[in-house]
């Protein structure tokens, strides 16, 4: 019986590009449904009746949640082939640190960064700096963040690769001038058929932030 791979997503979720990432590093065939988020479908209210978010893998009928734990049982499930995680506890708990760090700091002051004025868009752009400097210094002079193999915290930061000109421009940030080694393994990631089949459209992407900011009343 042929296995039944379906993903519940948005085409500009970073968190979906997360697991369309890894399911293509394995190789996976999976039926991609684009989700209406204004209007969700029954499929995803049911699927996720915790969060009603996506993304949702649905693996043989059965849901997985949360991009992170996506993507973990994806290596699982799927081990024989482009493991993710390191096979050793200390450096798998690692990875997962720096993942749901980048969660936590990455894409939060990021956004706030964007739709925010005044003493809360500097408090943010100031922590924004320091973040970008900590995985710059966890990154050093390897390829990958976890060595010369990509891996489980390239798959959890490289989605905002599509973000960096959205940060440059509400932010007032330089990329190359801030984080030269991060961009550096940003470009490097993207030349993964992986990666770049999986990225939005950054242009698409910029129309839409900026569309954010109007209702917000920033434009």
């Amino acid at each position: 019986m042929a296995e039944e791979v379906i993903l519940l997503d948005h085409w500009g979720s970073p968190f979906g590009v997360r697991v369309r990432i890894a399911l293509a590093e394995k190789g996976i065939k999976y039926e991609y449904r684009e989700e209406d988020l204004k209007n969700k479908s029954d499929l995803l209210l049911k699927m996720n009746p915790a969060h009603k978010k996506i993304p949702v893998l649905i693996h043989n009928k059965k849901p997985v949640c949360e991009s992170l734990i996506a993507v973990q049982y994806i290596d699982e499930v799927w081990k024989e082939k482009c493991p993710l995680l390191p096979s050793h506890p200390h450096e798998r708990a690692i990875s997962r640190f720096w993942a749901d760090y980048i969660d936590k700091k990455v894409y939060q002051l990021g956004r706030t960064m964007c739709a925010t004025k005044g003493e809360e868009h500097e408090a943010a752009k100031m922590e924004f700096r320091e973040c970008l400097k900590l995985l710059e210094s966890q990154l050093g002079d390897k390829p990958y963040f976890g060595g010369d193999t990509f891996g489980y915290v390239d798959v959890a930061l490289v989605p905002f690769y599509c973000y960096f000109g959205a940060y440059e421009t509400y932010g007032n940030l330089s990329m190359e001038a801030e984080c030269p080694k991060l961009l550096a393994w940003a470009k490097r990631c993207v030349q993964r058929e992986s990666v770049s089949r999986s990225l939005p459209d950054q242009k698409k992407l910029m129309e839409r932030i900026s569309d954010f900011r109007k209702r917000l009343g920033f434009e």
